[in-house]
């Protein structure tokens, strides 16, 4: 996939792995995102709810931007997708023990190691070489519907309804496949995603990436790039996420969020009087100005919590 031209300067140093990275994202999103226009798939505002103050009612030039582990749904995507894969014969039973190490750690320690996910991507790369695009695409709506459909936290969902029925557009921003981001956000009726572009030639994967996978700046450069093309005011944005590795991404714009924040994430964002929400403990906002639509979310989300936690004590 060729990089993009329309990248505007940039003010802080970066890669350019992870410039390269963010354009590809950004217009795998783009294309993925008017091929749902087309199809008449995309999510129009509800009718009847009530207007807050934030998101503003009607601001086309506000977006809004969503991390996706642990900030829309509960563990990463890419864990639950190699589970999928492992149950349809794809790899081999000790790659799922190594798989599920690393889910359980994510889980329990609740902020994304690196060597982690780098071996995580490595061997979902390994994996899916030589197959085809749309093969994978059509396993990914199997393994949603097995697998992520039911941790998808409420509360979460709730906020990024909130600015959809305000008439702005909501992407997923991920260091997931952009393939799998993309079945995510379209089955929760937003608008589009972000995430790692691996290359494909012919509609069959190469085992390699474009750039470098979208996680810490590359997310950022995603966001930026994404946001000139549609034209978006970056400082009348929003952005979500629960860790520190994405304070470039939430850095970028006016109204930055942190959600069932890591350590460093919560310390970072009361320095900086960010709006906090916690849907892991039901715990309310440390800032007001939250949608209340959040607010209900947040009881099914700790819900969900103490549902999950009792099925792993079992």
């Amino acid at each position: 996939m060729a990089a993009l031209g329309w990248l505007t300067p940039r003010r802080r140093s970066a890669t350019a792995r992870s410039v390269l990275a963010g354009e590809a994202s950004a217009e795998a999103a783009r294309k993925s995102s008017q091929e749902l226009e087309q199809l008449g798939e995309a999510t129009q505002p509800n009718e009847g709810t009530p207007e807050t103050e934030f998101p503003v009612v009607g601001d086309d030039r506000a977006a809004a931007f969503f991390d996706l582990d642990n900030t829309v749904m509960q563990g990463a995507a890419i864990f639950h997708f190699g589970r999928g894969l492992y149950k349809r014969k794809f790899f081999q039973r000790r790659e799922l023990v190594k798989f599920g190490w690393q889910q359980a750690w994510f889980r329990i320690a609740g902020v994304e190691d690196p060597e982690h996910m780098q071996d995580a991507r490595d061997s979902a790369l390994s994996i899916v070489k030589g197959h085809r695009v749309a093969e994978l695409m059509s396993i990914g709506e199997e393994i949603y519907d097995e697998y992520m459909a039911e941790r998808i936290w409420p509360g979460t969902r709730a906020l990024a309804q909130a600015h959809l029925d305000a008439g702005q557009k909501v992407w997923l921003v991920t260091a997931a496949p952009v393939e799998t981001a993309t079945i995510i956000a379209r089955r929760l009726g937003l608008t589009g995603a972000l995430g790692t572009v691996a290359e494909s030639v012919g509609g069959v994967y190469t085992g390699k990436l474009v750039g470098e996978p979208l996680h810490g700046p590359a997310k950022a450069e995603a966001v930026r790039a994404l946001a000139v093309a549609e034209g978006l005011d970056l400082g009348r944005c929003a952005a979500y996420s629960d860790s520190h590795n994405d304070i470039p991404m939430l850095s970028l714009v006016g109204h930055p969020y942190a959600i069932n924040p890591d350590t460093k994430l919560r310390k970072h964002a009361r320095e900086r009087d960010w709006r906090l929400r916690d849907y892991r403990t039901g715990r309310k906002a440390a800032k007001v100005g939250i949608p209340a639509a959040a607010g209900v979310g947040a009881l099914a989300g700790g819900t969900a919590a103490a549902v999950a936690l009792h099925r792993r004590r079992r």
